[in-house]
């Protein structure tokens, strides 16, 4: 039976509200994997700084703890298990040379590649939902490799929303295109990348971010992959992480409409805090309040109609 082993690397932040907000997503996937066919033996979570009460967390997100990971995984997948990696914090890149960013050394492409060269199975999928992540394309790119990217190339360097959206794709029924309860790589890149354009078109700044996908190992990501007609996609609409059959959300139709807005909302505040520095102070402070009452509205509706 084909298992799927998940390593989540939640690298530096910079400051304490990306901090926050990076670790949320970890924590979502992370506590999504279990429904999503991903048993805590198969799942590392390693971030910048565990705290207390991380309970999925199982290190601290260095190169060194990456490599044992990867030495963990190695040793236990099967030729025909996926592994799937996903990256999320900063990440730089000058002169050419990519980096994710890390506590410590940081980890270019060639030495992620050392540590994909180690895994035995036929299906790699690796996200990195950083910043400047576009060279980790060229940089990992090869027979049976998905990668994806926040952005196309290492010049967009200001914080990417696109991971918040990959991760809601992969755990909620949203991009489940031909509703059959799997969401592929290919319908949850789909997903993100519609869902980045709206964010910034809400908020009026023209977007800094342009994922790629590649799946073909010609080591060029595409924009609009395709099953059909693009370049890539092929692979990444059959690849996926889990099922979404199980959910998380409220039976009651009227109380999981509410709290579906109040999801978006949420995810539209973490968007905006993360654009806040391409944007005038008093378009964003005006923007931050609207959403930040209607969402004290919407808290309230839930709690009427019986929700927590």
């Amino acid at each position: 039976m084909l298992k799927v082993f998940l390593l989540i690397v939640v690298g530096l932040a910079g400051d304490p509200e990306h901090g926050a907000t990076f670790h949320k997503w970890g924590t979502q996937l992370a506590e999504s994997s279990a429904r999503l066919g991903v048993p805590p033996e198969r799942l590392t979570y390693l971030v910048d700084a565990p705290a207390d009460g991380d309970k999925h967390v199982t290190g601290k997100s260095t190169r060194e703890e990456i490599g044992k990971a990867f030495d963990n995984i190695a040793r236990q997948a099967k030729a025909d298990d996926v592994v799937f990696v996903t990256l999320i914090g900063f990440g730089t890149s000058q002169g050419g040379d990519a980096k994710f960013n890390l506590p410590g050394p940081d980890m270019t492409p060639m030495d992620f590649d050392t540590q994909l060269k180690k895994l035995p199975t036929k299906q790699i999928v690796f996200v990195n939902t950083a910043s400047a992540s576009g060279p980790f394309v060229e940089g990992l790119s090869g027979p049976g490799r998905t990668i994806v990217t926040a952005t196309r190339n290492g010049a967009e360097t200001y914080a990417t929303v696109f991971g918040g959206y990959f991760i809601d794709a992969l755990t909620s029924d949203a991009a489940d295109a031909d509703k059959n309860k799997r969401i592929t790589v290919l319908e949850a890149f789909t997903y993100a990348k519609n869902e980045v354009a709206r964010a910034y078109e809400r908020q009026g700044t023209l977007s800094t971010e342009h994922a790629l996908l590649d799946d073909n190992g010609d080591k060029e990501g595409t924009q609009d992959p395709s099953a059909a007609t693009a370049k890539d996609g092929k692979v990444a609409s059959i690849v996926a992480l889990g099922s979404t059959e199980a959910s998380d959300l409220p039976a009651d139709p009227k109380l999981r409409a509410l709290v579906v807005e109040r999801q978006d909302l949420e995810r539209q505040i973490e968007t905006l805090r993360l654009l806040k520095e391409q944007m005038e102070p008093a378009k964003y402070s005006s923007e931050l309040e609207r959403l930040a009452t209607a969402l004290a509205r919407k808290t309230q509706e839930i709690r009427q109609a019986g929700g927590k």
